[in-house]
């Protein structure tokens, strides 16, 4: 199937209806319609609201075995794109400085050093793992559904391609398991986190972070915000639920952060662009101009990101 195919505005027989993620209800109403703002790919997705627990979901949603047309190389997660013309030294700066800030993160609760193992779920271009790997020497590994090995450094990760709990990582293996901005895209988020609770040593450290659905720009922008990102995102996640599921998983938390590695300011500038659009998609090319801009321009409301619920949270646990 061509990609042009693939993304077409997608039919209700080629979406599949599913039950609640987390109590396996079928009844639900409804929350939100939302559309692809990130690149402007035609289509509507509905968010429902669980009757039984609450969970906020996406339902109907494209089949797993077609989703993957939705990440394409202007996915910018993935940073196949690395020539931003005059900006592109501001662009590998925010880049760099978003690793510094899971690292920042990651060594409050984990003491890593070479005997150490990190795993990352949905790695993308591994950047993160690189890091973790020539600051502590540690042994590094990475999953994602999408092959981006070819990409510079990944002769020292240890990849694994596919969706992360059919992956044989190993049990009982690693210090750290780190999801970013992963469980939001999850088909099966409590599979997910039995898979790396296994995969976890005993008192090792799973650090999570997603978007937070209770937050202010949720509030602001609605049915676009950032945060839905449909149709990739498939959960929703309140603080709330958030420590729900890892509480159901067998995970003890060690702390809650209404904050994460991935800047607040994004949402709070692609909201008001998708606001704008409605639906046509973000020019990245064009974009990135005045959010450089911008982002000077808000750095005094950013001093107090961590303070101000805008946008993101990060969950810490620990193996019991």
């Amino acid at each position: 199937m061509s990609l042009a195919a693939a993304v077409a505005s997608p039919h209700p027989s080629s979406l599949e209806w599913i039950p609640c993620s987390y109590c396996g209800s079928e009844s639900s109403a409804d929350f939100v319609t939302a559309e692809d703002d990130l690149t402007g790919k035609p289509g509507r997705f509905r968010f429902v609201v669980c009757r039984g627990c609450g969970l906020i979901y996406q339902n109907p949603r494209i089949p797993i075995e077609r989703i993957g047309a939705y990440y394409d190389d202007e996915y910018i997660a993935h940073r196949k794109r690395t020539d931003w013309g005059i900006l592109t030294p501001l662009y590998n700066r925010a880049m760099g400085k978003h690793d510094r800030e899971k690292d920042r993160i990651v060594r409050r609760y984990v003491a890593l050093g070479p005997t150490s193992e990190v795993l990352d779920a949905g790695c993308g271009a591994g950047t993160f793992l690189l890091k973790m790997r020539a600051r502590y020497g540690s042994k590094v590994t990475g999953v994602d559904f999408k092959d981006l090995s070819s990409r510079p450094g990944f002769a020292a990760i240890e990849f694994h391609c596919g969706l992360f709990y059919e992956q044989e990582v190993g049990e009982a293996r690693f210090d750290l398991v780190t999801m970013w901005h992963f469980l939001e895209h999850d088909y099966d988020p409590l599979r997910t986190l039995a898979h790396a609770r296994r995969a976890l040593k005993p008192g090792g450290r799973l650090v999570t972070e997603v978007p937070r659905l209770d937050s202010l720009t949720a509030r602001l922008y609605r049915e676009r915000w950032p945060g839905l990102q449909a149709p990739q995102h498939t959960v929703l996640y309140t603080k709330a639920m958030l420590l729900r599921f890892m509480a159901r998983s067998g995970f003890e938390v060690v702390d809650y952060l209404p904050y994460g590695a991935f800047p607040a300011y994004f949402y709070l500038f692609a909201g008001v662009a998708f606001k704008l659009l409605r639906g046509r998609g973000l020019n990245l090319s064009r974009a990135i101009y005045p959010y450089f801009l911008g982002q000077i321009l808000a750095s005094p409301v950013l001093l107090f990101e961590r303070h101000l619920n805008l946008a993101m949270q990060t969950v810490i646990c620990r193996r019991a």
